[in-house]
């Protein structure tokens, strides 16, 4: 015998009511859901970290398929950063802000932050002194060079948006290995160190989020993300810092501006 499904008091009768979908039109049904609950949250009728029903209560309730409300919940999850609670059902999560922030300027997390209306935060998970022969050679120096190594978690107004790693070069900045971590590193590098940045190379590409980015985000499974790696240079042509920064997906959208090819 099929046991029967409970009523969750999570769940209001408007809420029901709102995600009624009309058979008559040409739109999917689920698509037709996530509409109507985008309506509710920008009317403030659902909150952040609220439960929501599970699939098969919904399901009965509204007289639909399993199938259709899991595309539901796809749909919230990719429009509204919908996640999974492994007790109480679904839940809507706070979604970070979203960021289109312009390439082709060499600027630290903290000024992006600022220049974006948010206020940037760190959080220090780890910093020592290394020698190491792999980031040696990306610096085109002796493997016995000594780098400061920062892993760092960077959020914008409370959110976090990065998780990064940073290799700076002792040789070149001595004065970094007593840096209190306070501002931005560039501001550092150029009015403590006295080093004058030039440019820096820059490569994106997408990945899927790691144990540590899937927790540091607060994701419940790995979701896509961009790897930014940036090797930043001094006028000298010294590469002074490395980093491998991973940002998280579904906050970033970065913009470029392409001229146009002579051969057009």
């Amino acid at each position: 015998m099929m046991k029967k499904v409970e009523p969750d008091i999570s769940v209001s009768d408007l809420m029901i009511e709102r995600l009624k979908p009309d058979r008559g039109l040409a739109e999917p049904v689920y698509r037709q859901m996530a509409r109507a609950f985008g309506k509710m949250i920008d009317a403030g009728e659902v909150e952040a970290g609220q439960s929501l029903p599970a699939e098969r209560f919904l399901a009965e309730r509204l007289g639909l398929s399993r199938t259709t409300v899991r595309r539901f919940y796809e749909e919230l999850r990719k429009d509204h950063g919908l996640r999974s609670l492994r007790r109480s059902g679904p839940g809507l999560s706070d979604a970070p802000p979203r960021l289109s922030p312009r390439m082709g300027l060499l600027k630290g997390f903290t000024d992006e932050m600022r220049e974006m209306g948010l206020e940037p935060e760190t959080k220090l998970l780890s910093r020592d002194i290394v020698q190491d022969r792999i980031i040696a050679s990306i610096f085109a120096r002796p493997s016995s060079t000594q780098f400061l190594k920062l892993v760092r978690l960077r959020l914008g107004d409370g959110v976090p948006m990065s998780r990064e790693t940073a290799w700076f070069d002792l040789t070149i900045a001595p004065e970094l290995a007593d840096w209190d971590l306070q501002g931005s590193a560039y501001h550092f590098l150029s009015n403590i160190c006295g080093i004058r940045l030039c440019h820096a190379e820059q490569s994106v590409e997408a990945i899927l989020s790691s144990h540590d980015e899937t927790h540091a985000f607060g994701f419940e499974e790995p979701q896509p993300c961009l790897l930014i790696k940036r090797r930043t240079q001094a006028a000298s042509g010294q590469i002074v810092e490395y980093v491998e920064g991973v940002f998280r997906g579904d906050a970033y959208s970065y913009r470029t501006t392409l001229t146009l090819s002579p051969r057009l």
